[in-house]
């Protein structure tokens, strides 16, 4: 049973993946679950850092089939797992540092994904060198390892997977820690650190995109469907089963409206038929009734973009799904 499981989820979002009606009031719904979306399996990796930063062994996690993998190489997605996550391993000037800050954490009878805004620091010959925010945050797409330095950290992301679906809803289930403090910090570690205005939030972003590309290779999308919720409070346990309606068209006269679902609200890359890393332009909404070519959904620990939280956010996640 359990091998047919893992077959069935490897299959991808192709209809109907573990599909069924549930009846919910008048209506039935047809609820898709992503594959690894249950978040019951994960890859270990083993990474040894170099001996200058103090030759530590780090593991590092990723959403996929259980395995354990020993080696310094950079990673891919396996198994069809469509998720990537913040964990990295760079590799700059020869020197491997690693960052974690995802974690599979246990939850009954099988793992949750746990996301930490945390220090990130480089220790040379035991004084700090580089001491940076790092929030988890896992996301549909890939990540171009071994990261080799922290300019532009988004064009070392691959943010979204092809999808032509249009589903009505996304359901998961999730918990939040919120940092109590009333503003957030900006560490880059090459500058010193400062005070960015506002309380950290945890996010889910979900953004149904239809994509072309010119002949330059530069990539453009109009934004078909929309959902993006923030939480501001720490929860009392688990909320299970909680579900967001995808908003579709232009969005901007609806009552549910907010600011940061606006065009553009931060740079996201793909990589292009050329090979190379591009943005993301994101030039307008799609009309109502069209169908997407990508989906983008992100769930982070703190909303502010690179560099930018509140040490100690925490958002776990788990059981993530489309209805239909």
């Amino acid at each position: 049973m359990m091998k047919m499981k893992h077959f069935l989820l490897g299959l991808w979002m192709c209809l109907p993946l573990l599909a069924w009606a549930d009846g919910r009031g008048d209506t039935a719904e047809v609820v898709v679950p992503f594959a690894y979306g249950d978040m019951d399996q994960w890859i270990t990796r083993e990474i040894h850092e170099s001996a200058i930063i103090g030759g530590a062994t780090k593991l590092l996690y990723e959403i996929g089939p259980t395995r354990t993998i020993v080696s310094n190489e950079a990673f891919t997605n396996q198994g069809g797992s469509p998720w990537a996550n913040s964990n990295v391993m760079a590799k700059v000037a020869g020197v491997v540092k690693t960052n974690t800050s995802v974690f599979p954490e246990r939850r009954g009878d099988g793992m949750c994904a746990r996301l930490e805004t945390r220090f990130e620091s480089v220790k040379v010959f035991g004084l700090i060198d580089i001491e940076v925010i790092a929030a988890g945050s896992i996301f549909l797409g890939t990540v171009y390892e071994p990261i080799r330095g922290t300019r532009n950290p988004q064009s070392m992301l691959c943010s979204g997977i092809p999808f032509t679906k249009r589903p009505k809803a996304i359901r998961f289930d999730y918990k939040t820690k919120i940092a109590p403090e009333p503003n957030r910090i900006r560490s880059t570690g090459f500058s010193r650190k400062s005070t960015v205005e506002g309380k950290d939030t945890v996010a889910v972003i979900l953004l149904l995109q239809k994509r072309w590309e010119d002949k330059e290779g530069n990539v453009y999308s109009r934004r078909v469907g929309t959902m993006v919720q923030r939480y501001i409070q720490t929860t009392d346990g688990w909320v299970n089963e909680a579900t967001y309606p995808i908003l579709y068209g232009d969005i901007t006269r609806r009552p549910e409206y907010r600011s940061y679902m606006r065009i553009q609200v931060e740079e996201r890359y793909t990589m292009n038929s050329k090979g190379k890393s591009v943005p993301i332009q994101e030039v307008g909404w799609a009309g109502a009734d069209e169908t997407p070519t990508h989906m983008v959904l992100q769930f982070t620990s703190s909303h502010g973009g690179a560099y930018i939280g509140s040490p100690g956010n925490t958002f776990w996640i788990d059981n993530v799904k489309l209805v239909y």
